[in-house]
């Protein structure tokens, strides 16, 4: 062992989204506007904006009806 060990994270898919992004994606799939996500989750919409545009990139999607369809096919 050195004593410059790195720790690697993934950077795409399911592995590399935070709980609060797994969270947002979970909702999108609810038909609800992005108003109604910040309320539910107490947050604002800027908020949910910055968390989803994240986790499309992560997920290497650029639409909502993607980012719908992969959190649906990976169990979110």
């Amino acid at each position: 062992m050195t004593s410059q060990q790195t720790i690697q994270t993934p950077t795409t898919g399911v592995n590399a989204l935070t709980q609060r992004e797994r969270v947002v994606l979970g909702e999108i799939g609810d038909n609800i506007t992005l108003e109604e996500i910040a309320a539910r989750l107490w947050v604002t919409r800027n908020t949910v904006k910055t968390q989803l545009r994240s986790a499309y990139r992560k997920i290497g999607v650029s639409t909502r009806a993607e980012a719908v369809a992969w959190a649906r096919a990976h169990g979110i």
